[in-house]
This record gives C-alpha cells, sequence and structure tokens, in this order.
C-alpha cells in the first residue's frame, strides 16, 4: 500500500506576518523614559571678578551618608526643610537699596538680604540615597513654588490661579491663546523670587 503524502504547510506569508506584527508592536508600544530634574546650568562666560557673597545670603543644605540633614550647621528633619528655606528666602533684612517691600519674613539682619541675592546651598554625600535626593530637591523647590505662589496670587486675584497652576497652563498647547497673557505675569513673579539653588560637589565623608 502506497504511503499517503503528508500535506504541506504553506509558510510563504509567514515573513510577512512577523514583519506587520513586529511594526505594529513597534508604533503601538510605549517607552518610558526618565525626564530628570529641570535644572538650568549656569553659561559658559568666564567671569573674571566672581561676585562677593555675604555669608547670611547663603542657606546651607548638607545630606550626610546616613541620609540625615544639616540645615545651617542644625540637625532637621526632612519636614521642616521647607519651611526653613522659606523664612530664608522671605527675611527681607536688606536695607537701601537691598530692602524687599514685598518679603514678609522676620527682617533678620543674620539672614538673607532680599530674595534676589538669597542663594540655597545643597550638598550630598556620594552614599545619599537617590530617594532622599530627590525629596530633598522637591522640599527646597517647593520652598519658591510657595512664595512665587503668594505673590501671583496678590498681583493677579482675578485669575483665580496660582503661579504652578499658571505655569502648567503656559505649558499646555491646549491654552496657546493665554500664552502671550501669562508669560509677563510668570516673569514678575519669578524674577521677585528667583530659583538661586546650587549644588555642590558631593563629598565621600560623613
Amino acid at each position: 500500500m502506497a504511503k499517503r503524502a503528508a500535506p504541506e504547510v504553506n509558510a510563504g506569508s509567514m515573513a510577512d506576518i512577523a514583519f506587520l506584527l513586529l511594526i505594529f508592536f513597534l508604533v503601538t508600544t510605549t517607552i518610558e523614559t526618565d525626564s530628570g530634574i529641570n535644572r538650568k546650568l549656569p553659561p559658559t562666560d568666564e567671569v573674571v571678578d566672581p561676585p562677593i557673597i555675604k555669608e547670611r545670603n547663603i542657606f546651607t543644605v548638607v545630606v550626610n551618608k546616613n541620609n540625615q540633614f544639616l540645615v545651617e550647621e542644625e540637625p532637621m528633619d526632612i519636614a521642616n526643610i521647607r519651611q526653613a528655606a522659606i523664612e530664608f528666602l522671605d527675611n527681607g533684612g536688606g536695607t537701601g537699596d537691598e530692602a524687599c517691600d514685598y518679603c514678609q519674613g522676620a527682617k533678620d539682619p543674620s539672614s538673607s538680604d532680599n530674595p534676589e541675592k538669597a542663594i540655597i546651598s545643597l550638598k550630598n554625600n556620594r552614599e545619599t540615597s537617590y530617594k532622599v535626593y530627590i525629596a530633598v530637591q522637591n522640599e527646597l523647590v517647593a520652598a519658591y513654588n510657595d512664595l512665587r505662589d503668594r505673590e501671583f496670587v496678590r498681583l493677579n486675584p482675578l485669575l483665580g490661579l496660582t503661579f504652578v497652576e499658571a505655569n502648567k497652563r503656559y505649558a499646555d498647547p491646549r491654552f496657546e491663546n493665554e500664552r502671550k497673557k501669562l508669560k509677563p505675569k510668570l516673569d514678575e513673579v519669578k524674577a521677585m523670587y528667583p530659583q538661586k539653588l546650587s549644588e555642590a560637589e558631593p563629598s565621600k565623608n560623613n
């Protein structure tokens, strides 16, 4: 009895199907990427005579390898860092040309003269955890945003927006018609409380 020939499977189109599937997954798959931390690097222009910064205009935050905080050489919990930074930035201790007429701080002569001169210096240890690093960054940036929110609402009461909300709307393409109106208002408040957050070289000790 003759053997029955096994039916052949037509695989001629398998390559085309695989190719189409590959294209489909490449087009529809989204790859998450870390956006990183928004920081503006200083200009590359050489400064012959760097400006003299008074010690009272520098607010130091140090994080050691055990994720402990030293703020102005005093131990502090991360929950209190934002308020401490706000008090420093809003102190308004300057007089004469350095006076701040919108600051609501204690006007302590041993603290910052005005927000324009106030600098926050953050120094981490190389063994500081990434989670703590991001957390302290968030608290310091939030200090600026809280003060900007206050002044934005004071200067623009009819808008019904905080600085953070207006800034998000300005960046949203759906509100293209409002960009021209929001930009000068946002720039005005940014100039009142410029974000001067300096990160020192991480240390290997402590």
